[in-house]
């Protein structure tokens, strides 16, 4: 038995390549963060919005608390064990009845880390069901190697490249359906995606991606990590810090660092930049 995670979550995380759903927070503390986050896209746009999209833990209180979360971490922890790091996050918001979708992939395939033992936790601020465009996983996919993407740069693809996996077997995909303030984890290497958004509501959700060990090392890329657990020593590794308030001009200089290394990590070798 983990801190949070039971002997059957943890197995099945091992052999699914995933686990859900897991309470975090309530339905109202999820509310209270939402408008949290709602308020500082309406304050600072030009800091969280579709185009800035990618860590804003580093701009904002809110989201920082939420990679700290302790339900958060503890249910890491009983993945990974006591020492891990934050590579980044990523907003994934849909607007109502909008378009948008993530198309089939897997997270390892451009992030330029050493190994794949990585976990991402998913946590949902509003209802992501099946009508809100949910994620769905393809069991068992994570354990064996990267395959195949195709970059398509898809007008509505919210993905950097459009990247998809060709000759998934949908009837297979799993449904991710989680309330607000539940989380889902997968594994680096598992095939997942998600559908438009059909609602009359926006849909918002939140990944760490990805809490990582620290026998993982940047590859490709500079080695930017926000220390969370345990020690992490890594060769050249340069700590990130986290916001002691909001557009705290510390934490936001490393967010520049820190948004520039993904860009040129995620197109690295890509033939068009979009601004995803």
């Amino acid at each position: 038995m983990g801190k949070v995670l039971s002997e059957q979550q943890i197995r099945a995380y091992v052999e699914q390549g995933f686990v859900s759903p897991i309470d975090v927070l309530s339905e109202d503390e999820a509310a209270q963060y939402l408008q949290r986050l709602e308020d500082a896209e309406t304050q600072y746009p030009e800091w969280a919005n579709p185009h800035k999209r990618n860590n804003v833990h580093l701009s904002f209180k809110c989201l920082d608390e939420l990679a700290h979360h302790p339900r958060v971490l503890d249910a890491v922890e009983d993945l990974l064990g006591s020492h891990f790091s934050l590579w980044g996050t990523v907003l994934f918001c849909k607007d109502p009845e909008s378009p948008h979708y993530v198309s089939w992939h897997q997270d390892a395939t451009y992030m330029g880390m050493s190994r794949d033992t990585f976990v991402t936790p998913w946590l949902a601020l509003t209802d992501s069901n099946i009508t809100t465009g949910c994620m769905q996983m393809i069991p068992g996919s994570h354990r064996g190697e990267i395959v195949k993407h195709e970059d398509t740069y898809g007008e509505f693809n919210i993905l950097t490249r459009g990247q998809q996996v060709i000759d998934v077997d949908e009837t297979q995909a799993v449904d991710m359906i989680l309330k607000p303030g539940q989380m889902s984890l997968h594994h680096a290497k598992i095939i997942h995606g998600s559908r438009p958004n059909q609602s009359t509501k926006r849909r918002v959700g939140f990944a760490m991606q990805s809490y990582m060990p620290p026998e993982v090392e940047q590859v490709i890329g500079k080695n930017l990590w926000l220390d969370v657990r345990g020690r992490n020593p890594r060769k050249n590794n340069t700590v990130l810090r986290r916001p002691a308030h909001d557009l705290d001009p510390v934490s936001m200089s490393d967010r520049a660092l820190a948004d520039t290394n993904m860009d040129d990590i995620l197109y690295r070798g890509a033939a068009q930049k979009r601004n995803f």
